[in-house]
């Protein structure tokens, strides 16, 4: 009566895409353990104690309204990795239907409750995708009952809405994507530019038209392809999978990517993955009371993918925005403009206690975003690097960075050793400096002659101060 629920061909696709999902996961609690303390700890940049004052539960739903410490994040964080942990290594395969179901669950409230009181440093599409992702692959069900169809369809679903909601944001945003010119530009300006992003701008501009257009087919007509029969599903799954690790390749969008990957899995059948040593017992049957589960997170999914229809339907479409507050039934795009020229925010220190433009200034180092002309992009992707993101928005959208900006300074001046800990290099080895300030520069990258030339990978010219120098005197200011 209820083998119309299942898909038994969808057995290897499943196992992937729990262990993808399991992996991000792991990867997001690490970067949640890291990074808190200095960000949103107690005397972080946005302390997550003054949000949560500032707050309700049904606005932002957390386990933290309950009580804060950065001890509890702590808990939090630290039970989450240890269950994603779990999860990867293949425990809700041998747990019994119900435990698993739990496991899986405690890692979506666990996010959930970081993500909701994480403010400005978790304001990215992927923390949604993370989280709408981890609550449909609760339902998936082990490896011994076969793989639940309407929770496939759903991951395909929402696969579509990353895919297809990107692609019109592009279509109705900038002109360059219509004319099929951004890519010109978006190699050089993108967030954090990997270690190829200089080589991809350098193609030739009628490769970065194929590459737009082939962008413009992945998003707007693949996307139909994944509800279509076999072979053709698996087919387009190849395509968003291969289209993903082009991203990959030349750029660092944290797990974004690896997350989409993980959805296309969803479509893909056993007879295209028959090849993969992944050994799995015969699935069994649906007991009823999971398939009743199962239908009841379908209706409500269902429920929640109207307004994302009707915002992708609509002229004034959101990006990556959703209107439930535990970030189900979401709406996703990216890039909806592009950026001509990349402007870059510096951060510089000076022992000298005049703290005048003729002292001797040193540049404190980022790990990711761009800094030393000479130090070549690194990869850092699937790791999200929340600092240096943020500094890519500020010379964009000054007004956000107010929020954070002037408490990062005071945190140099105060040599506080959690935040130096997000940089790569503190120029005063843990000393206090007396004055520090932003400034701000434009970066291109170098042209072929001009890397052969003197070894650079990146063009700076200063515009001027970002910040102006400041100390931890208030008494005084820079002259």
């Amino acid at each position: 009566m209820l083998d119309w629920l299942a898909a038994p061909d969808h057995t290897t696709a499943r196992w992937i895409v729990q262990h993808l999902v399991a992996l991000v996961y792991v990867i997001a609690f690490t970067v949640a353990l890291a990074q808190f303390r200095p960000l949103i700890g107690e005397r972080g940049l946005t302390p997550i104690p003054r949000f949560l004052a500032r707050t309700t539960f049904r606005r932002h739903p957390s386990l933290f309204h309950l009580s804060y410490s950065d001890t509890i994040f702590r808990v939090v964080a630290g039970v989450g990795l240890l269950g994603a942990l779990a999860a990867l290594a293949g425990a809700t395969d041998v747990l019994p239907l119900g435990a698993g179901i739990a496991l899986w669950g405690l890692l979506w409230v666990l996010y959930l409750s970081i993500v909701t009181v994480g403010q400005v440093w978790y304001g990215f599409g992927w923390e949604s995708l993370l989280l709408e992702a981890g609550f449909l692959v609760t339902f998936l069900g082990p490896a011994d009952v076969a793989p639940p169809l309407p929770i496939l369809v759903l991951l395909v679903w929402l696969l579509f809405r990353v895919e297809f909601g990107a692609g019109l944001i592009k279509m109705r945003g900038d002109p360059c994507w219509r004319d099929l010119t951004c890519l010109e530009f978006h190699h050089e300006t993108q967030p954090l530019p990997g270690p190829t992003s200089r080589w991809f701008h350098h193609l030739p501009r009628p490769l970065h038209r194929v590459e737009v257009l082939a962008n413009h087919v992945t998003q707007l007509v693949v996307p139909f392809l994944l509800f279509l029969p076999q072979p053709v599903a698996s087919v387009a799954a190849a395509v968003v999978v291969v289209t993903q690790g082009w991203l990959v390749s030349s750029g660092n969008f944290a797990w974004l990517n690896f997350l989409t990957i993980s959805l296309a899995f969803a479509a893909v059948d056993d007879a295209f993955l028959g090849r993969l040593p992944v050994p799995l017992p015969a699935p069994g049957p649906l007991p009823t009371w999971f398939a009743v589960v199962v239908l009841a997170v379908t209706v409500l999914m269902l429920a929640l993918s109207v307004w994302p229809v009707l915002n992708m339907a609509s002229g004034r479409q959101l990006m990556n925005a959703g209107i439930t507050p535990v970030h189900l039934g979401n709406s996703y795009g990216a890039f909806g403009s592009v950026t001509r020229e990349r402007e870059e925010v510096v951060l510089e220190g000076t022992t000298d206690a005049s703290g005048d433009d003729d002292a001797v200034w040193h540049e404190y180092d980022f790990r990711a975003k761009p800094g030393d002309p000479y130090r070549r992009p690194p990869q850092v992707a699937p790791y999200h690097h929340r600092l240096d993101w943020l500094m890519w928005f500020a010379p964009i959208a000054p007004r956000m960075a107010r929020s954070w900006l002037p408490a990062l300074l005071d945190r140099l001046l105060e040599a506080d050793r959690p935040t130096l800990r997000l940089l790569r290099r503190d120029p005063f080895d843990g000393e206090r400096p007396a004055w520090v300030r932003a400034r701000l520069y434009r970066y291109r990258f170098t042209t072929r002659d001009e890397r052969r030339a003197t070894g650079a990978w990146w063009h700076r010219e200063l515009i001027g101060d970002y910040l102006p120098a400041r100390t931890l005197d208030r008494s005084s200011a820079a002259p």
